[in-house]
């Protein structure tokens, strides 16, 4: 069943590679003929996006340069539209606007969606236009971020790719670490008070 990543990915000089590194025969399954899959977005893709806090993000430069520019916000400030949509409030930022003029030229963009904890990656390509104005990304602004929107990002999805958990080292964000820390600090305060209880105890012998 050809899938819709590798079909956009594996051009001839990465699958000549994939052949010269004896790969190519594991992935040739992905190419075959038959119905595509991977190029919608499912329950598992949506719980997994609209969970997210932040997603780096790929364009390319009118010279040819690649910039990836982390994006952040609230949990859920990406929002799946449909099965193949994504949308998300612009921010303003430091006013470079290197990602909305890259995207003027052309309107790939290649996204990295991780979940550092459970050692967790989503990848996708699609195409991105803009509405432009706060009132066009009203709707897609959640409350908590730091800065008003300036357009509305309409992300069109061509590919998804649920990438290996090798080499994704575990960090934790603080919401994650926060019932661990509750517990923990449940547990010292109850070794604090049977240690007082103990001396206590030794004092009135």
């Amino acid at each position: 069943m050809p899938r819709a990543f590798n079909q956009l990915m594996f051009t001839p000089a990465v699958l000549a590679h994939q052949e010269r590194l004896g790969s190519a025969k594991a992935y040739a399954k992905f190419l075959t003929d038959g119905p595509q899959s991977g190029h919608l977005i499912g329950p598992a893709e949506k719980a997994f996006i609209e969970a997210r806090d932040g997603f780096y993000q790929s364009t390319v430069s009118e010279t040819g340069w690649p910039y990836v520019q982390y994006r952040g916000g609230p949990v859920g400030f990406l929002k799946v539209l449909g099965e193949s949509t994504l949308g998300y409030a612009d921010l303003s930022g430091n006013r470079q606007y290197i990602s909305r003029g890259n995207l003027d030229g052309n309107d790939r963009v290649a996204m990295i969606l991780m979940d550092y904890a459970n050692q967790r990656r989503l990848k996708i390509l699609g195409r991105v236009s803009f509405t432009e104005g706060e009132q066009a990304a009203a709707s897609l602004f959640i409350e908590g971020s730091e800065t008003q929107p300036e357009r509305a990002a309409i992300i069109k999805v061509e590919a998804l790719d649920w990438n290996c958990p090798a080499h994704i080292m575990p960090r934790y964000t603080e919401a994650e670490l926060r019932p661990h820390l509750n517990q923990l600090g449940l547990e010292i305060a109850q070794l604090k008070a049977e240690n007082e209880r103990l001396k206590a105890e030794l004092a009135g012998k």
